[in-house]
């Protein structure tokens, strides 16, 4: 930790400097108005009334709660305003306009009583219903709460049903066609996408997310990194007054059973929320292998490989704090995030050899791997939220720490036996892998949003961080003597160093029906990766400049288009860069490769969005340039055995439409659709590939969702993903169907929902790869069909 703060010295003395600057300036010119809230029938005071603080022409300027003896306090700047005050069952009572001046910077508003409205409610119940999905031009924002598939799922689940983005079954996600989507929790990075990627998100159940945001083209304000975008997980937290909170519990088959319990509780200035999931699950896989090889004496090499999977898992989620509430415009929040996987993964193999025709069998093997993995992670966050009177202008700072560890320690067993059956002794192998794998993390962000005119703003930032990441792998064998020996090559410490420095700047305006947003963002990475045990370095530096901007026109208040512009960027990073090779198949291995590049990409949009009575559609036709496109490459020797790796290609040019929308078609019967249709052209000359890849392909989602009496939902949402080029070979098309159905009951405060996902059991990823000397053909299926039943209760929500 020490290596992040001399790195940053100078940030951080600007953090602190102008932390302390507006904070002194925010104290001048301003005031502060008090007085006490009573029942006026009886004199008693009311806790937890509110009051809102407006202008004379009627804006939002500050507002309050009163506490358990009815007193509250406002701070304001200097001006003229009046007060609303309400309560639940009471008038709202408007006060006269009053003065906040330096003459008078303490004003005293004194008693206000409030009136019992004229309906005698015993009960007040108010119930709201939030869309699946929200459109915006500049993203898209859904309700994860409503959509009845989620239900007993995990995080990875949620990203599958949503609109644009697919997940392969290895849990890889893809947004428009691509996987290099940037993957952020709270508008952080997160130890449950690092080492693993996004298949790291199947550990955090469902029913602690909140909404999801998909931002196709970001601004300047967001990180570059992520080529497609960014996708942002919101997890719960609430803020109201009092105790509220809610748990699930859920059962299924496969083997799923797990309770996940967010809770609330708001008393006074503190705000505390805890949020805990434990989950076990089975997840029973398959996967086939045909693949040929063409030998050079004329011969060709025939493999037919089948993989059955067990894996066991259980998981812990724990996720606590509180909010500090200064007052309402300040806000200190303080969180921890403790998370722990434990798996067991039991994978066996069978190899069957041919040579030239299946009529000339040479024998099969069988392969077992063994092995135990602990996953511990933990998160601490630090942030503070200042807002100022005048309204969008705010403040907020932010550290985070992350660290994140794993050990998996495989056995490995294999027999070979002739084509009869008969066992060889002589080429049985037995073999150990132990792998730990560390990550720290230190992140450090200011954000500064400052409005001007009527309805222009500017936004600035500054953002550091600083990642640690260290491999200490080890594979060996047992030798004759019944002695473990390493194998060449497979014995080191890879580390990794990051360092990133971050700038960047907004200014947008309203004028008419245009309205504009431009910014820039800078970064200057530095990297540098080590091999302790051989002594190789390969340190990276660069500065790069990234502009965005966004020009809409509001035809009307239901009709508008926008126009978006942003350069990103892919960073070559722990997986991709760390040459330790996965060893669970003796005859497919995978690796990263150290010499890689980064990819850059140009993203162009024009989007259209519509609002009909009973309608929304969002139309976006959108052009994406890269260079240097990262892509696995895979290569077969002259024995049969492959290794895939990343590679830098050449580039890759594509472009799209897409229409998202929903349609109220009856009362009881809505649906919704996606529908995304992009042509890409790959250029991998520079490995050997002598023409471009050129693709079309498309992606369809549709749900409906059909209300009945007596609190039924039903939900059946059908998925089609179609056949895609690759720089090697074709990805073939997926379709599959979900189904799920619930029931409000216990007076609406408990809900009973059945879901089955992958109703046919079509979810397979198929595929061919192509080289100089082999010919591949695959299938996998490492999520099948699963059943789950989910009850949930809500307390005072």
């Amino acid at each position: 930790m020490n290596s992040f703060f001399q790195k940053n010295q100078v940030i951080l003395l600007f953090v602190f400097l102008t932390l302390n600057s507006v904070s002194t300036f925010a104290q001048q010119n301003r005031g502060k108005i008090r007085g006490v809230i009573l029942d006026k029938s009886n004199a008693e005071p009311l806790p937890f009334a509110t009051i809102g603080v407006y202008s004379e022409k009627d804006s939002l300027i500050g507002g309050g709660i009163s506490d358990e003896e009815g007193k509250y306090t406002v701070d304001l700047p200097f001006g003229k305003f009046y007060a609303l005050i309400e309560f639940m069952g009471y008038e709202t009572q408007k006060t006269n306009i009053f003065t906040v001046s330096r003459e008078n910077q303490n004003l005293d508003l004194g008693e206000i009583g409030l009136s019992v409205t004229a309906s005698d409610l015993n009960e007040v119940v108010v119930q709201g219903e939030k869309t699946i999905m929200e459109l915006s031009l500049d993203k898209r924002i859904f309700n994860v709460g409503k959509d009845l598939a989620n239900a007993g799922g995990n995080a990875s689940d949620i990203l599958m049903n949503l609109p644009s983005v697919a997940v392969d079954p290895e849990g890889n996600v893809r947004l428009r066609g691509s996987s290099n989507v940037r993957i952020l929790i709270d508008g952080k990075p997160s130890g449950l996408v690092s080492f693993k990627g996004s298949s790291g998100l199947r550990q955090l159940p469902a029913n602690m997310v909140e909404r999801v945001e998909v931002i196709t083209n970001p601004s300047a304000r967001y990180e570059a990194e992520g080529m497609a975008g960014v996708i942002n997980i919101i997890l719960k937290k609430d803020s109201k007054q009092g105790f509220n909170g809610s748990f699930e519990v859920i059962t299924g088959y496969p083997l799923n059973l797990g309770f996940t319990t967010n809770l609330n509780y708001r008393h006074k200035r503190i705000n505390w929320f805890v949020n805990y999931g434990l989950a076990t699950r089975q997840q029973p896989g398959v996967s086939e292998l045909y693949q040929e090889v063409y030998n050079e004496d004329g011969s060709t090499s025939l493999l037919l490989q089948n993989n059955s999977i067990d894996l066991r898992t259980l998981n812990n989620n724990l996720r606590g704090g509180l909010d500090y509430y200064f007052n309402e415009n300040s806000i200190l929040t303080l969180s921890y995030l403790w998370r722990r996987s434990d798996a067991h993964r039991i994978m066996d193999i069978r190899y069957e050899d041919y040579l030239n025709t299946f009529d000339n069998y040479l024998g099969y093997t069988l392969r077992r791997q063994d092995e135990t993995e602990d996953e511990p992670n933990k998160e601490a966050i630090v942030n503070y939220k200042r807002t100022f009177a005048q309204k969008g202008h705010e403040l907020t700072a932010s550290f985070t720490y992350l660290n994140y560890w794993e050990r998996s320690d495989q056995l490995y067993t294999q027999y070979s036996f002739t084509p009869g059956g008969d066992a060889i002794p002589s080429e049985d192998v037995v073999q150990t892998s132990l792998n730990d794998e560390y990550e720290n993390q230190y992140l450090l962000q200011m954000d500064y949003v400052k409005p001007f005119a009527t309805k222009g703003k500017i936004e600035t930032g500054l953002r550091t961080s600083f990642r640690e990441m260290k491999n200490d792998y080890l594979v060996q064998e047992e030798n004759e003597s019944g002695e473990f020996e390493t194998i060449p090559g497979l014995d080191n410490i890879f580390l990794y160093d990051e360092n990133i420095l971050a700038a960047y700047g907004i200014v947008g305006n309203e004028s008419g029906k245009w309205s504009y947003q431009a910014g820039l963002r800078a970064e200057h990475t530095d990297v540098n990766t080590i091999l302790v045990e051989t002594n190789e370095q390969n340190p990276r530096k660069y500065t790069n400049l990234f502009p965005s901007a966004h020009l809409t026109y509001n035809v009307t208040e239901e009709n508008a288009f926008q126009l978006s512009y942003s350069r990103r960027v892919r960073r070559p990073v722990y997986n991709d860069l760390s040459p330790y090779v996965t060893f669970s198949d003796q005859r497919n291995f995978f690796s990263g490769n150290p010499d890689l590049n980064p990819e850059y990409t140009d993203a162009f949009e024009i989007g259209h969005i519509k609002y009909f009575e009973k309608a929304t559609l969002f139309s976006t036709v959108y052009f994406r340039n890269t260079v240097d496109k990262i892509e696995r490459i895979r290569q077969v020797n002259e024995d049969g055995f492959s290794v895939t790796a990343p590679y830098n290609l050449t580039g890759e040019k594509s472009y799209g439409v897409e229409f998202s929308g929903d349609y109220r078609v009856k009362d009881w019967w809505k649906l919704d659709f996606n529908a995304n249709f992009f042509h890409a052209r790959i250029d991998a000359s520079n490995i050997g590939q002598t023409e471009l890849r050129t693709t079309y392909s498309w992606l369809f989602r549709q749900t409906s969702r059909f209300t009945f009496g007596e609190g039924w939902d039903i939900q059946v949402r059908a998925n089609y993903e179609a056949r895609q080029k690759t720089a090697q070979g074709v990805r073939k098309g997926i379709f599959f169907v979900d189904l799920s159905a619930s029931k409000r009951i216990l007076q609406d405060r408990g809900t009973l929902v059945l879901n089955v996902t992958d109703v046919f059991n079509s979810r397979i990823n198929r595929y061919i790869t192509e080289g100089a000397n082999f010919f591949t053909e695959g299938e996998t299926q490492m999520i099948r069909r699963q059943t789950n039943l989910t009850f949930a209760y809500r307390i005072k929500q």
